[in-house]
């Protein structure tokens, strides 16, 4: 299996590189900040460090070239303003889309989970959801829409706090909710885990799915 990371120099794809490899699984690291790879390109035959923008339509048909599977941690800015989320995964569902990959893993947050209330879509629209946290979330929505109306074989993980901190595989994930317990964090290394576990063992196909550490 050939997977693609797109934002592969954030703790979560570092992580996810790693124990990608280690499962005999052939990476390509796709950053517009790859010098932490090029060592290890060098010296494994199963990694290839690629340079670019997530922008950029050759760039990301590049990155996409003979892969199997594809894992999106693009972030950004908290504020509205960066819409690097949603328009870096438009243009990585269109480059799939026209080279026939059908598997996605992406990132947003919690605040397109379910809510609790069945009259109230999401977590976001909850009367007492921060409202200095709407234009992230309308972010993460825009991602969440962008794959319901994809062909994709796409898994949306919807994290909490990330903590740049190695996992203990000792998670809890749950269909389109957040888990019982919540403790509101999850560790980079657990999430890299959850992501890793789900390209081999698929269980939330066009779903999203909440995480917490326990």
């Amino acid at each position: 299996m050939l997977l693609t990371i797109f934002a592969a120099n954030a703790p979560t794809g570092r992580f996810l590189v790693s124990q990608a490899l280690a499962n005999g699984i052939q990476v390509t690291a796709f950053d517009r900040q790859i010098d932490f790879f090029i060592d290890l390109d060098n010296r494994s035959k199963t990694l290839t460090a690629v340079k670019g923008y997530v922008f950029d339509e050759s760039d990301v048909k590049k990155a996409l070239r003979q892969a199997d599977a594809v894992v999106s941690l693009i972030g950004g800015g908290t504020d509205g303003t960066d819409r690097s989320r949603s328009l870096g995964t438009r243009n990585i569902v269109q480059q799939m889309e026209k080279a026939g990959i059908k598997r996605l893993i992406a990132l947003a947050g919690t605040p397109v989970l379910d809510s609790a209330a069945d009259d109230i879509p999401y977590l976001m629209d909850e009367p007492d959801f921060p409202q200095e946290n709407l234009p992230l979330a309308q972010e993460y929505l825009s991602v969440l829409q962008l794959l319901e109306h994809s062909p994709l074989a796409w898994t949306l993980i919807c994290p909490p706090a990330i903590l740049d901190e190695n996992g203990q595989q000792q998670y809890l994930t749950s269909a389109a909710q957040l888990p019982s317990p919540d403790k509101a964090a999850i560790t980079a290394g657990d999430l890299a885990d959850c992501i890793l576990q789900e390209i081999m063992h698929p269980r939330y196909i066009r779903q999203r799915v909440g995480i917490s550490r326990i």
